[in-house]
């Protein structure tokens, strides 16, 4: 997902384990591989504008590596997209002008000491009154329109991390890409979530759907069942 619910989930800074068990439609623990907890791995937090310009090349970087996979798994934006690094970062920094930018990071610490990152993930509302975000308006129906005139609509513009991350342990809190969405929608309460999947890219489609994301029939929006993209709104 190269692919935000109400309280801030304990995961996304030091903290305790989760409290949750496992769900009644996942396998039993002792059948399912053994991961790493959130407070052994990875930790959340947001980065500045101008930390963000600092650390652009390793967010380029960042972007090859999670978008180095087959067509239709690489991104939440444009699966398709293939102009490289260079390319995503000209996109971010016009994006980072946007009133209300936010930007997630996740590092882990190496055995080395040295910290890494791992994923990102970075949205900001949408308001009528200036520039559409990624031809939106074409899907949106009427009464998201109303919301994105009132300044409540955020729209989750990417969530770089690995295919595995996207693909497995979907339900768990603290599954890393659900912890990055998640806490990027708890930063803006009141708001509705929404973002745009190009529909062969099932891996963040299913992810979204089971994080509580829901599909909005093209056609709400006046876009056609054949456009490239689903709209999806949270919650």
């Amino acid at each position: 997902m190269t692919a935000h619910m109400p309280d801030r989930p304990a995961t996304a800074r030091p903290g305790t384990p989760g409290r949750h068990g496992t769900p009644p439609e996942t396998p039993c623990p002792s059948r399912r591989r053994q991961v790493s907890s959130p407070e052994r791995g990875e930790f959340v937090r947001p980065l500045t504008r101008r930390q963000v310009d600092d650390r652009m090349g390793e967010l380029g970087e960042l972007y090859a590596h999670t978008s180095s996979s087959e067509p239709g798994e690489s991104g939440l934006l444009d699966p398709s997209d293939r102009a490289g690094p260079a390319a995503f970062r000209r996109r971010l920094a016009g994006h980072m002008r946007r009133p209300g930018f936010e930007l997630l990071v996740a590092e882990a610490v190496r055995p080395s000491g040295a910290t890494v990152l791992t994923a990102c993930a970075y949205g900001f509302p949408v308001r009528v009154a200036g520039p559409w975000w990624q031809g939106l308006d074409v899907y949106l129906p009427e009464n998201l329109f109303r919301v994105a005139a009132s300044g409540k609509l955020f729209a989750v513009a990417d969530v770089l991390v690995e295919r595995r991350v996207r693909t497995q342990d979907l339900t768990r809190e603290w599954n890393l890409a659900r912890r990055l969405q998640k806490r990027l929608l708890d930063d803006h309460i009141g708001a509705i979530g929404v973002t745009l999947v190009d529909r062969r890219d099932v891996d963040t489609y299913r992810a979204l759907l089971a994080w509580g994301w829901r599909c909005l029939p093209a056609e709400g929006g006046g876009a056609s069942c054949f456009a490239p993209h689903r709209l999806l709104v949270h919650p």
